[in-house]
């Protein structure tokens, strides 16, 4: 695996997938040659993290290379220093999330985002989820959070909600 030049490597992939889905094509596994899937999962990503972004930027406009990078780095880091390079062969179980209107300190969507990102840290999504959907970005807007920085700050404090629960609070004070 070439190290020095992936992130050229992964945005030639990306703005072929927002090609792709501009053309009307339809299907992750469709966007992507063998060589290219293996790229992918070298680094720890999928045709579905692309895909979700392509149509994402596509249908509202985010969230956009800068931000999908980001997220995909910190993937990328964990998944390289911390698996080992390896997958853990295991998916979530969306219907096992929280409720998106349970609190966590009296903030809605945290309950659900947490185990999202960490499912997103491992590699764990199912193709029906995306990290930084939608509802996921209106929180981080909502909060002044960047969804890199959130992800990083799961890395941190691992299932230390009320340590995420804080950081998230005085971030959205200090606005």
């Amino acid at each position: 695996m070439k190290h020095y030049n992936f992130i050229e490597r992964l945005q030639r992939l990306y703005r072929q997938a927002v090609k792709l889905c501009a053309a009307g094509q339809r299907g992750a596994e469709t966007y992507f040659t063998a060589e290219e899937k293996a790229f992918l999962a070298a680094n720890g990503w999928t045709a579905q993290n692309l895909y979700d972004y392509a149509e994402d930027e596509l249908n509202g406009g985010e969230p956009g290379w800068d931000i999908a990078l980001s997220i995909e780095l910190i993937r990328r880091d964990y998944f390289l220093n911390v698996q080992g390079g390896k997958s853990t062969g295991h998916f979530i179980d969306e219907n096992e999330l929280p409720g998106k209107s349970i609190l966590i300190a009296g903030l809605p969507w945290l309950a659900r985002l947490i185990p999202k990102a960490h499912a997103k840290l491992r590699g764990e999504l199912p193709t029906s989820m995306m990290y930084a959907c939608g509802g996921d970005r209106a929180f981080f807007q909502q909060h002044d959070i960047q969804p890199a920085e959130f992800l990083s700050l799961i890395w941190r404090h691992g299932n230390n909600h009320a340590a995420i629960s804080d950081w998230v609070q005085q971030r959205s004070q200090s606005r």
